[in-house]
């Protein structure tokens, strides 16, 4: 009999438990605090009475906001936030309506970074230090040569406003070289850092030979030489990509190509 009235009550409490979650939702909205406040539009419940929001929480704290009205605001600034801080506001309301957050764009990290200095030591080494960053973006490397700014790689950002120091291996190219960092936010919109200058003492790099059976190699004043490279067919579509002191052409097919190497644009034949 007491084995009874245990599955009893368990199925009665399972019952509850879905009722009380099928009475409502949870909308969740989660990134980093930027200094901004979160607007929300609040409708009436299906029925009429009272409106649809019940609670609002930030993270895991009840907030004390006025939500008894059609449109109220997430005050963000008692909660002790500072500028990157993780951010995970619940908004709870009722099943039969759904709020909308106005501007959820706000804790999505923008792109504010100030580069305070850029230079590129001798051993080919980017370093820059930045000022004023809200939350954490990726900074992408960028390299110009072959008439355009080509990536070379990635730092992941501090995200804060205090001054942040960085530094990336980059692989010059003879002759005088530019580069530059840049992020891109939610805007979809770069963020680009001026250029900074660099003249790389190493000799200019060829490449031979003009018409491949297999492969492609680089030489610079007679010894083996390591490049960025780019093959082009034809059609400008990009075949090949990569770095080293040799290129295998075996699997192109018969034709003529474009080839960005060092910093120059060339041609070729594959026999």
């Amino acid at each position: 009999m007491k084995k009874i009235s245990l599955i009893i009550a368990f199925v009665l409490a399972l019952s509850l438990g879905n009722k009380v979650l099928g009475q409502g939702g949870v909308i969740i909205v989660e990134g980093n605090y930027q200094g901004k406040n979160i607007y929300v539009q609040n409708p009436f419940a299906s029925g009429g009475v009272g409106f649809c929001v019940s609670e609002v929480s930030v993270n895991g704290n009840v907030t004390t906001d006025e939500i008894g009205s059609s449109a109220f605001e997430i005050d963000l600034k008692p909660h002790q936030l500072k500028i990157g801080d993780k951010v995970e506001v619940k908004i709870t309301h009722k099943s039969d309506c759904k709020p909308k957050v106005l501007n959820p764009e706000v804790l999505k990290p923008k792109s504010t970074f100030e580069v305070i200095s850029m230079s590129v030591s001798a051993d080919g080494t980017l370093k820059w230090s930045t000022k004023s960053e809200q939350g954490k973006l990726t900074f992408v490397i960028e390299q110009f040569r072959w008439n355009k700014w080509v990536k070379v790689g990635e730092v992941n950002g501090v995200g804060t406003p205090a001054t942040n120091n960085y530094e990336f291996k980059v692989s010059p190219h003879s002759g005088k070289n530019q580069f530059r960092v840049k992020q891109t936010d939610y805007s979809g919109q770069p963020r680009l850092s001026k250029p900074v200058d660099y003249n790389s003492t190493t000799c200019d790099v060829i490449f031979a030979p003009a018409k491949v059976s297999k492969d492609i190699s680089f030489d610079c004043s007679g010894k083996p030489a390591e490049t960025m490279f780019e093959i082009y067919d034809q059609y400008g579509n990009i075949v090949k990509r990569g770095f080293g002191a040799k290129i295998d052409c075996s699997n192109l097919p018969k034709g003529g190509y474009f080839l960005n190497y060092d910093n120059k644009m060339g041609e070729f034949v594959k026999k």
